[in-house]
């Protein structure tokens, strides 16, 4: 199948927005915009994230074990965008974010957050889908942002 009708049709499928985020070895920070999140198990507390090998966040999740997934709320498209870009040296400049038990990067405004340890690492296609346990979560009042058709939206309740 050809990638771009692939990204076209499952661009109908509509989804919440979360940065994924990771400190390397050096206690660098790495981050990216992720639709590719999902609950896998209550008992154990497990999630999915599917990561692109080639990006700078893949190798901190797979040198440190461990990730942060922050779901962002409908007014952080702006933070969704930053993360989203390859190109900025810093992603974390300017924003409030804080460490969690792992040491992952939560951000401070997050709708929820959760901290997570790898369990597996499965290959699928150029990405890799990270299995991991929760070891901390919270939630606030709110809101999420979407994702739908390419472009960024609210829920309306």
């Amino acid at each position: 199948m050809d990638p771009a009708e692939f990204r076209r049709v499952l661009g109908h499928w509509a989804t919440g927005v979360a940065v994924v985020a990771a400190r390397d070895h050096a206690g660098h920070a790495c981050a990216l915009t992720a639709n590719a999140f999902s609950s896998v198990s209550l008992e154990p507390p497990l999630i999915l994230v599917c990561v692109e090998r080639t990006s700078d966040t893949h190798g901190c999740i797979q040198a440190t074990g461990a990730f942060a997934v922050s779901v962002l709320a409908e007014n952080q498209e702006r933070l969704a965008r930053r993360f989203a870009e390859s190109e900025v040296a810093d992603k974390f400049a300017g924003v409030a974010w804080r460490p969690e038990h792992t040491g992952s990067p939560v951000l401070e405004d997050a709708l929820a957050w959760v901290d997570c340890t790898v369990r597996h690492a499965l290959p699928g296609g150029d990405h890799t889908i990270f299995v991991a346990e929760v070891v901390a979560a919270d939630a606030r009042d709110g809101s999420p942002l979407t994702f739908y058709r390419g472009g960024y939206g609210r829920f309306q309740p």
